[in-house]
């Protein structure tokens, strides 16, 4: 394999960094981050729900404690993302757009769209957090498509996180396996006994996945309620620019 052509990422719904102790850590978040070390992180939870929406992880710290650097996405200016949606990135993801995606709901839900390089591969990436309600989430589903397909450019895509759905193949995963090949992750939900695929991670076309998987390790079992998931993808032919 073409190691230039390998990246990975991963999604963490990292529960506002409180863990099953329920202890407020963001250094074990931190830790698990390190841990994985992937190119591109989408967290979710990633900001406080109320008031003027603080970032739970502080900016100094990612700097001190990882080689992660934010990708500003979001209208408020202590927050890290967009309704709790974040992106972190390794230097070596160069941020060509970042923007907030709108989505159908009764409470506060949003997702996230950022494109990027990697060694001079297009990527866009599409992080999420869906609603408890399943005619709420294939509505989500179908408007985050929909806003992708609104792009003006087109290029590999790879759609992450937190969707919300307990059931394996249908729900708003029938949305989303119309065009994207969804990693065959294990359970990540709950942490400490986890039963359920809430977080996935789902490849378009242009993008190969190599392999998989949900990051247990005794940090990842305490840090959050969730447990991180993670992929190593691989670009297809003709996608350099």
């Amino acid at each position: 394999m073409d190691s230039a052509q390998s990246f990975t990422v991963a999604s963490y719904n990292i529960h506002k960094a409180i863990g099953t102790d329920g202890g407020y850590n963001p250094e074990r978040i931190l830790a698990v981050l390190t841990e994985i070390d992937a190119d591109v992180v989408l967290l979710q939870e990633a900001d406080r729900r109320f008031g003027p929406r603080i970032a739970v992880l502080p900016f100094a710290m990612i700097a001190a404690r990882t080689g992660y650097r934010p990708v500003g996405v979001g209208a408020h200016p202590h927050g890290l993302g967009w309704h709790g949606n974040a992106a972190l990135v390794s230097d070596r993801v160069t941020i060509t757009a970042a923007i907030p995606l709108a989505l159908p709901s009764l409470e506060p839900r949003g997702a996230i769209l950022v494109e990027t390089c990697i060694d001079g591969h297009p990527l866009r990436l599409a992080g999420m957090h869906l609603d408890l309600s399943g005619l709420r989430r294939r509505q989500q589903a179908r408007a985050i498509l929909a806003q992708i397909d609104a792009r003006l450019e087109t290029m590999p895509t790879v759609l992450m996180g937190d969707l919300n759905e307990w059931r394996g193949r249908s729900g708003c995963l029938i949305d989303f396996a119309r065009t994207y090949v969804i990693a065959q992750t294990e359970p990540s939900f709950p942490a400490g006994r986890p039963l359920a695929r809430l977080d996935r991670i789902m490849a378009g076309p242009g993008i190969e996945i190599t392999d998989c998987g949900t990051h247990r390790t005794p940090l990842s079992r305490i840090a959050s309620d969730h447990l991180p998931v993670w992929a190593t993808l691989r670009f297809g032919p003709d996608q350099r620019v």
